[in-house]
């Protein structure tokens, strides 16, 4: 018969430690609780940090647990459901727009396209479905960062690569651009990934009100755009619309 993995036993052993009870743990408190060393108990809350399943308060110096386990607890949204649940929603969007139209989720510190309508034009295109954009420059990628507090750790912690002159990489500027678009709901990217595209998109919700993706539309800037080159109010609405849809398709209930 195989034998457990220690380490991954007591890793869990902690992870259930810190589920239950108080809030937040300090490293004594973990390490007798569960009749380890405090060497012990370190390392593995080192590497749980690591990877996102613990965070540490740096006032108190005590562990909770991290926003990873909410990544992982809602796994059971496969993202082929999310994919079907957004097709019909998705074409509707094309079609309003005259844009491409996509839905990205969250995967390996970028967004993954999980589906994309052509431009309902003549027009050559490419399907661009399994390629990553960046977080911090898209409008897919920013919508993912101001409501998923992973895609926010990460785009926070990695270097931010400078596309265009329009860029946002620097820390304060993009934390502020965040906040905005917490704020109004939708985030925007006009020729910050690359020169001559805008994009506007929404975050969409699970039954939970939990974060589980983005669909926004992506087009030149001169149809996307207004005169001002302010984002034309009828496509933010069209994109908004089309996120509230799903969300509902999902169980979300809060439209």
């Amino acid at each position: 018969m195989a034998r457990n993995i220690q380490s991954l036993e007591r890793a869990a052993a902690v992870l259930r430690l810190l589920a239950g009870g108080e809030r937040r743990l300090g490293l004594s408190d973990i390490a007798a609780a569960l009749g380890l060393a405090k060497g012990t108990v370190h390392g593995i809350l080192r590497t749980l940090h690591d990877e996102g399943f613990v965070e540490q308060d740096p006032a108190s110096g005590r562990y909770q647990l991290g926003a990873e386990l909410l990544r992982l607890g809602n796994s059971y949204l496969d993202v082929h459901e999310l994919r079907s649940r957004a097709l019909v929603w998705t074409d509707d969007l094309a079609r309003a727009s005259g844009e491409r139209a996509y839905l990205g989720v969250l995967h390996q510190r970028g967004v993954l396209i999980v589906h994309h309508v052509f431009r309902p034009d003549d027009s050559r295109q490419v399907l661009e479905v399994g390629t990553m954009q960046p977080l911090h420059s898209t409008a897919l990628g920013k919508v993912l960062c101001a409501y998923d507090p992973v895609a926010r750790t990460q785009a926070s912690q990695m270097a931010r690569k400078t596309f265009t002159a329009r860029t946002v990489s620097e820390s304060n500027a993009f934390e502020a651009g965040l906040e905005r678009t917490g704020a109004r709901g939708y985030a925007i990217d006009i020729e910050e990934t690359w020169e001559g595209v805008a994009s506007v998109a929404a975050p969409i919700y699970d039954r939970r009100r939990i974060p589980v993706g983005a669909v926004g539309i992506s087009g030149a800037v001169e149809r996307v755009c207004a005169a001002d080159e302010a984002l034309r109010p009828e496509l933010i609405a069209a994109v908004r619309d089309c996120a509230r849809a799903v969300s509902r398709d999902l169980g979300a209930s809060r439209f």
